[in-house]
């Protein structure tokens, strides 16, 4: 399943949602694809989806649910892939 949360990430002038699937990296390729979104808008374990396509993605499938219950559901599916925060010495 498609989950995206709403739109309240502001970076680089825009506001964003974050957009992941709960079943693999697959799925949420292809619907990306799908949505008209290039390979370079994913990072790690999602897509940042600016809010003009929030409306589309929902239209098209996505199921609208809130940052917690998104990452929970990332998570809990073993999709999850943290940030690497490397040391410096």
């Amino acid at each position: 399943m498609i989950l995206i949360d709403p739109p309240l990430w502001p970076a680089r002038g825009r506001v964003w949602s974050h957009m992941v699937s709960d079943v693999s990296y697959e799925e949420l390729h292809a619907f990306a694809a799908d949505l008209g979104m290039t390979p370079r808008a994913f990072e790690r374990d999602h897509y940042d989806v600016p809010s003009e396509l929030y409306g589309a993605a929902v239209a098209q499938g996505a199921v609208a649910v809130g940052c917690q219950e998104l990452l929970l559901r990332l998570t809990q599916a073993g999709l999850r892939r943290r940030k690497v925060v490397r040391l410096s010495r």
